[in-house]
């Protein structure tokens, strides 16, 4: 009789049979899913997200939740007309924006923006 080494226990061939793991599987997988799928589908209702550049900044500038609808307009309104990336002037802020991933990715406020140069940029947008 022979024996054949499975993760580092002897088995006899003749039994031969796996030894059970314990692995936790989700049994509902299915409602996890769901709530991915539910949480992507309302992300895009909101029209764009945050980078954490971007909110850390704009929590640092106080815009409120009016301004923040003020910029998804700003994303519809560069989206109709064919922009990648943009930068939105609103207020005293301007914003720098992937439009194709719908996402925010910095916030620049007057004072700071001064002598710096925004490159990969095709459009401007004025709210």
């Amino acid at each position: 009789m022979g024996f054949r080494v499975i993760n580092g226990q002897a088995y006899p061939i003749g039994n031969f049979q796996l030894p059970e793991q314990n692995i936790n599987y989700k049994s509902n997988s299915k409602t996890n899913f769901n709530d991915i799928l539910q949480n992507e589908i309302n992300k895009n209702d909101e029209g764009y997200t945050l980078s954490k550049h971007a909110a850390s900044r704009l929590k640092e500038i106080n815009f409120t939740e009016a301004d923040m609808k003020e910029i998804g307009k700003g994303f519809k309104i560069a989206e109709e007309k064919g922009s990648k990336n943009s930068v939105m002037i609103y207020k005293d802020v301007a914003l720098v924006a992937s439009i194709e991933n719908k996402t925010l990715i910095t916030a620049i406020e007057k004072e700071r923006a001064k002598e710096n140069v925004f490159t990969n940029v095709d459009s401007v947008v004025i709210l």
